[in-house]
C-alpha cells in the first residue's frame, strides 16, 4: 500500500491536533477542578449540578430571611423586656399608694411618677428598628402606631397586619407583633376585674374574685352588685338582665354567683353597685388603666372622708388588677418571641446540615480527582511528545539518504 507524501502529514497532523486537544481539555479540567466544561460533556450530571445549585441558592435565602427576622425578633424582645420591666414597677407604685399613711401631696407625688412610667411605656410602644420601621405598627410601619389623642387619650393607630418572612421551604413566620395585642389586650384567661360605681358614695371595698365552679350557670358573663336596704341583688349583664343572686349584705362574707364569689368589706349605701366584668370586656387598654390610675392620685382625699378613701383603694385595686393583666398578656408575647427566635435558631441548625450534604452530594457529581486528573495529563503529554519525536523521525526519511 502506497501513501502519498500530503496523506501521511495529513493523519499525522491531525493525530497531533487531536491529542493536543486531549492534553489541552484535561489541563482545563485541572484549572477548573470540575469533571466537566460543559454541559454537553455530561447532560446529566450537568443537570443535578443545577438543580443541587438551586436548592443551594434557596437555602442560602432562607438563611438571609432568618437572619432578618432574627434581628426583628431580637429588637422585639429587648422592647418587651423594657414594657415588662415598666409595668412591674407600676405595679409596685400601685400597692405602694394604698399605703394609708400617704398624704395628697405624696400620692400626687406618686402620680407624677407614674405619668413618667406610662409616657416610657408609650415610647415602648413607638420602639422601631433602627431603620425607620415601628416594630407594633403592623404592616403601617413607616410611623408610630401610638399617638395622643387632643383628650390625652393614648390611640393605636396602626394595624393588625402580620409581617411574615418565609424562614423555609415550608414555613412562614411573623416577624413582629401589632401593638394592639401587645398593649391592649389580655390573655383569655385573664380572669374577672372588679370595679366601683362613679356615683359610690358608701364605704365597700371589694376584694379579689375567686372562681368556685367554673360550670355553674351564667359563669363568664358580666355581672353587677347593688345595694339597697342592707341587701344585695346580683344580676348579669344581658338585655334583659338576669339575677344571679340576691340575700342580706354581711361585711366579709363572700358573695357567691356565676361560679365565682366576692367579699365586701366596709358599709356600702344605698344605689352602690360593683361591676364584675370578665377581663376582656373590663377595658384592655393598659394606657387608658394607668392614665385612670394617675387621675385617681391625683384627686385629693381630704375632707371626703371613709368614702373617699373606699374609692381610692377600688380604684387602685382595679387598676392593680388591670395592669397585672397587661403584664401577663407582655410576657406571653414574649415568651412566643422567645420561642420563634428558638426555632429559627433550629431552622438554622437543620439548614446548615441540610447545605452540608447538598455541597459533599454536589462534590460527589462535579469534583475533579486530582490524582487521576494529573496522571492522565502525564500520560497524554508523553504520548504526545512520543507522536511528535515519532513524526518528526518519519517525516525525515527520504530515498536520497540512502543513495
Amino acid at each position: 500500500m502506497r501513501i502519498s507524501t500530503s496523506t501521511f502529514y495529513e493523519r499525522n497532523l491531525s493525530a497531533l491536533n487531536s491529542q493536543q486537544q486531549q492534553l489541552f481539555r484535561t489541563q482545563q479540567m485541572l484549572s477548573a477542578g470540575t469533571k466537566f466544561l460543559t454541559a454537553g460533556d455530561d447532560p446529566v450530571a450537568a443537570t443535578r449540578v443545577l438543580g443541587v445549585t438551586q436548592t443551594l441558592s434557596e437555602s442560602k435565602q432562607f438563611a438571609t430571611s432568618r437572619e432578618r427576622a432574627m434581628l426583628t425578633l431580637s429588637h422585639e424582645e429587648t422592647a418587651l423586656d423594657s414594657a415588662t420591666t415598666i409595668l412591674q414597677d407600676i405595679k409596685t407604685l400601685t400597692v405602694q399608694a394604698g399605703n394609708g399613711t400617704l398624704s395628697d401631696a405624696d400620692r400626687a407625688t406618686l402620680a407624677t411618677t407614674l405619668q413618667s412610667k406610662l409616657d416610657q411605656l408609650v415610647a415602648v410602644g413607638n420602639t422601631d428598628d433602627g431603620n425607620g420601621q415601628f416594630l407594633f405598627a403592623g404592616y403601617k410601619s413607616g410611623s408610630a402606631p401610638f399617638a395622643t389623642s387632643a383628650g390625652g387619650a393614648i390611640q393605636f393607630v396602626g394595624d393588625q397586619g402580620q409581617r411574615m418572612i418565609q424562614v423555609d421551604v415550608a414555613r412562614q413566620m411573623s416577624s413582629s407583633d401589632d401593638g394592639r395585642s401587645v398593649f391592649q389586650s389580655v390573655q383569655g384567661g385573664a380572669g374577672y376585674v372588679t370595679s366601683g360605681g362613679a356615683a359610690n358614695t358608701g364605704t365597700g371595698i371589694f376584694g379579689a374574685v375567686s372562681v368556685v365552679d367554673a360550670t355553674a350557670a351564667n359563669y363568664g358573663k358580666d355581672f353587677v352588685v347593688s345595694f339597697a336596704a342592707g341587701a344585695y341583688t346580683v344580676t348579669t349583664n344581658d338585655t334583659p338582665p338576669v339575677v344571679a343572686a340576691t340575700g342580706a349584705f354581711v361585711a366579709g362574707t363572700p358573695i357567691a354567683f356565676g361560679g365565682v364569689q366576692l367579699s365586701i368589706s366596709g358599709t356600702p349605701a344605698d344605689g352602690d353597685t360593683f361591676a364584675v366584668t370578665t377581663a376582656k370586656n373590663a377595658g384592655t387598654d393598659v394606657f387608658a388603666s394607668i392614665g385612670q390610675l394617675v387621675t385617681a392620685l391625683r384627686t385629693p382625699l381630704e375632707g371626703g372622708g371613709e368614702p373617699a378613701r373606699a374609692k381610692l383603694l377600688n380604684a387602685l385595686s382595679t387598676a392593680n388588677v388591670k395592669v397585672t393583666n397587661a403584664h401577663d398578656n407582655v410576657l406571653t408575647i414574649r415568651s412566643s418571641v422567645g420561642s420563634r427566635m428558638n426555632e429559627i435558631d433550629a431552622l438554622d441548625d437543620g439548614g446548615a446540615s441540610r447545605d452540608l450534604m447538598e455541597k459533599s452530594y454536589l462534590s460527589s457529581i462535579e469534583d475533579l480527582d486530582l490524582t487521576s486528573a494529573i496522571s492522565d495529563f502525564y500520560q497524554r503529554e508523553t504520548s504526545l511528545k512520543a507522536t511528535q519525536l515519532t513524526f518528526a523521525r518519519l517525516s525525515n526519511i527520504a530515498l536520497f539518504n540512502y543513495i
